[in-house]
């Protein structure tokens, strides 16, 4: 049976949104991704809820299944009032538009939040205790988002991140972010060189972060303004940016097994800044 074309759900004046108002179909499958710096895919429940909250003006459609009605009513009815396009349709368009069955239910395109620049950053940032990661190489969405929930859950002031890497926030990484990803701002750093130089005028240390041969990260008095460097999931950190930090830190184990992924790792390097 052929469905009729879909429309959009947004009527303009109709006031509140109720269940009559949905309008279904088909969804095709997702166009290309958009550029770095237009559009972001997010899915997942807790991201798109808390991409709404954080930035409901960036919301330009939104997908979900007719389970989700009820949890997301506050959304649509925004939808409504401010002319925002949404559908109710199937798992199956939802797998689709999220190249994937993690959606959770909605899918939401919104307008990516711009990275701020390292000055920027540093002049809006409180006085007192502060920490931060720089995130070496790290690529991987997932390890990126599992990072900025544990950042969001400690209170990190900023994840940043080196000019030159394509490190950016996808709909992967805000999923497994769970809601992190809005919380804890992306930096943009100069020019490799300068931004060491501009940390520590902001009264920042710098601590490298290594499988093996650093201190013992549990016996190490922390700073008080602390930025995490995280090498890459693979070669590990940069030697030369390595030899460049004011601390080198391993996090001691068993043996067992070599090291932890730097998702895990993160959240125990936060832990023992908090704890200090």
């Amino acid at each position: 049976m052929r469905r009729d074309p879909p429309r959009s759900s947004a009527r303009p004046g109709t006031g509140p949104w109720d269940r009559s108002r949905p309008a279904r179909g088909a969804v095709e499958a997702a166009p290309t991704r958009p550029a770095r710096g237009e559009e972001l895919r997010l899915y997942g429940l807790n991201a798109v809820l808390a991409a709404f909250r954080a930035r409901p003006q960036a919301l330009r459609k939104l997908y979900l299944v007719e389970a989700r009605i009820p949890v997301l009513q506050p959304l649509l009815k925004w939808c409504v009032a401010h002319r925002i396009g949404y559908r109710v349709v199937e798992t199956a368009d939802l797998d689709r538009l999220a190249a994937g069955t993690h959606h959770e239910g909605v899918v939401a395109d919104l307008l990516r939040a711009p990275d701020l620049a390292l000055d920027a950053w540093l002049a809006d940032l409180a006085s007192g205790p502060q920490l931060a990661l720089w995130l070496d190489g790290v690529g991987n969405p997932h390890n990126l988002g599992a990072i900025l929930r544990s950042a969001a859950h400690f209170g990190v002031a900023g994840v940043l991140l080196p000019a030159e890497s394509a490190l950016a926030l996808s709909g992967a990484a805000a999923r497994v972010a769970e809601g992190g990803a809005e919380a804890v701002p992306l930096v943009r750093m100069p020019a490799a060189g300068e931004a060491p130089a501009r940390l520590r005028a902001a009264g920042f240390a710098l601590a490298a972060t290594v499988v093996a041969g650093g201190d013992d990260l549990f016996a190490t008095t922390l700073p008080d303004r602390l930025v995490y460097v995280l090498g890459n999931e693979g070669e590990g950190m940069d030697a030369a940016l390595a030899a460049a930090c004011d601390l080198r830190l391993s996090i001691p184990g068993s043996g067992a097994v070599e090291s932890l992924n730097v998702a895990a790792a993160t959240a125990v390097l936060l832990a023992a800044w908090r704890a200090r």
